[in-house]
């Protein structure tokens, strides 16, 4: 997420709180109709991402008691346990004893010197199972930050509660829920490099482990700004993908952050997952009431539900559980114009794009947002983006057309302003793929044309 907010993350994005404006919306600024210039190939990429992902990826860095193993997918499991210690689960008051091995990766040199860092991952957990994700970053004056915690993870909730760690910094940058970010980047202090720890984790005495296929980190130097270079549209094009609406769960499981506006982010999710042809079985869905429609929607909020952040917002948490469903793998970036969304598109593949904005910034939402998730589907001949929104009144109105430079900019500015005047962050094109874990030639090009690999 941009910085300007970055210490009200819930407000921005979790809860995604949508106000209803009566009448329809008013035009775009304007500031934001007289950008001219060509977005798609302008400057470079402000954006770096590195992932562990091959076998020979894995057998790299530094293993305690954890190998790789081959295959169609190649992954990293607990071998031998390095150790044992106690955790106690900070939202159950639980003790319990772990098993545990670790894995370090290469110095990752940042080819675009950060100001923020967003890790993801893709693993199997499972029961008795979990993991935890950390980031060590070196400043571009040589110095080293601490040992981040980025995220304890599982796929589940029966062993421990899914949960990102706040109070983390060392006076130079700080980790805002799911992001780490420099506080003072006008000071021109930056990531220049990084590590990243896994540490798994099973129940003692089991031949149980975690199975890490993909792990990795995005590092960006996003400038702020206020209005973006308009692109030009290339594409027309229209991605079949299925409808769900948020609203239509308002009140639904309170302890899951109560449905409709805060669902945002895993109604996007489960929509794209879908769309790859993930389902889930009667067995999971088990547990939803059966009184209520779409129950897909309720185990997605469930399965992404950060418990420190309280929220089902977590940007890694829902590209992790994308990748729980077969073949399917999630990344957390950013993209620099609409595009790249196109370059996407072309190639079968949706995104979810993550964007703040007045009612009257976006004709036709009818409501606006101080973070919002929505998926981006297709373009129409004149390029106006077709999204699959979820702040709609019900599935058959999710599908909604989005002027494309009002929209464009509201997805890429890092700066605004809010309804009192004030000066509040953007979200500076931060955007949730997901893919295929084998993709197609055309694919695989798409991904690495928007520097995902």
């Amino acid at each position: 997420m941009s910085r300007a907010e970055l210490p009200s993350r819930r407000t921005l994005l979790a809860a995604a709180v949508v106000t209803a404006v009566a009448g329809s919306a008013g035009p775009a600024s304007a500031a934001t109709a007289t950008a001219t210039a060509d977005a798609g190939r302008a400057a470079a990429r402000p954006v770096d991402n590195r992932a562990w992902t091959s076998y020979s990826d894995w057998r790299t860095g530094g293993a305690d008691g954890t190998r790789a193993v081959a295959g169609a997918r190649p992954g990293l499991v607990i071998a031998k346990p390095a150790g044992t210690t106690h955790y106690t689960d900070p939202h159950t008051g639980t003790t319990a004893a772990w098993e545990y091995a670790t894995w370090t990766s290469p110095v990752h040199r940042l080819a675009v010197p950060a100001t923020e860092a967003i890790a993801s991952w893709n693993a199997h957990t499972p029961d008795g199972t979990w993991l935890q994700v950390e980031l060590k970053g070196t400043y571009s004056d040589g110095t080293d930050t601490p040992w981040y915690v980025m995220g304890r993870w599982a796929a589940g909730d029966r062993d421990i509660r899914r949960t990102s760690v706040d109070d983390q910094g060392d006076g130079r940058s700080s980790v805002w829920t799911d992001t780490l970010a420099v506080d003072a980047p006008a000071s021109g202090l930056r990531i220049a490099s990084y590590r990243l720890r896994l540490t798994l984790y099973r129940r003692p005495g089991t031949a149980l482990t975690p199975t890490v296929w993909r792990v990795g980190a995005m590092g960006s130097d996003v400038p702020d700004r206020f209005t973006v270079p308009a692109s030009r549209p290339r594409l027309a094009r229209e991605l079949i993908v299925p409808r769900y609406s948020q609203e239509i769960h308002k009140g639904r499981y309170p302890e899951y952050d109560n449905g409709g506006e805060a669902w945002c982010s895993p109604t996007s999710s489960q929509m794209i997952i879908e769309y790859w042809g993930g389902r889930l079985t009667a067995e999971q869905l088990a547990w939803v009431d059966p009184s209520y429609t779409d129950p897909q929607v309720c185990h997605a909020a469930r399965s992404t539900y950060d418990h420190q952040y309280a929220g089902c917002g977590n940007w890694p948490f829902n590209a992790a559980y994308a990748a729980t469903f077969a073949d399917l793998q999630g990344v957390v970036t950013r993209l620099g114009s609409l595009a790249d969304l196109e370059t996407l598109i072309a190639a079968g593949i949706p995104a979810i794009t993550s964007q703040s904005f007045l009612a009257e910034e976006l004709t036709g939402a009818g409501y606006g947002t101080s973070g919002h998730l929505m998926t981006v589907i297709g373009f129409t001949a004149d390029g106006d983006v077709i999204a699959n929104d979820p702040a709609s009144p019900s599935n058959e109105a999710v599908r909604r057309v989005y002027r494309r430079r009002e929209w464009e900019n509201i997805w890429l500015r890092t700066k605004r302003y809010n309804a009192s005047g004030k000066v509040v962050s953007g979200t500076g094109g931060v955007c949730y793929l997901y893919f295929p874990a084998r993709p197609t030639p055309s694919q695989r090009k798409a991904l690495a044309a928007v520097g995902v690999r």
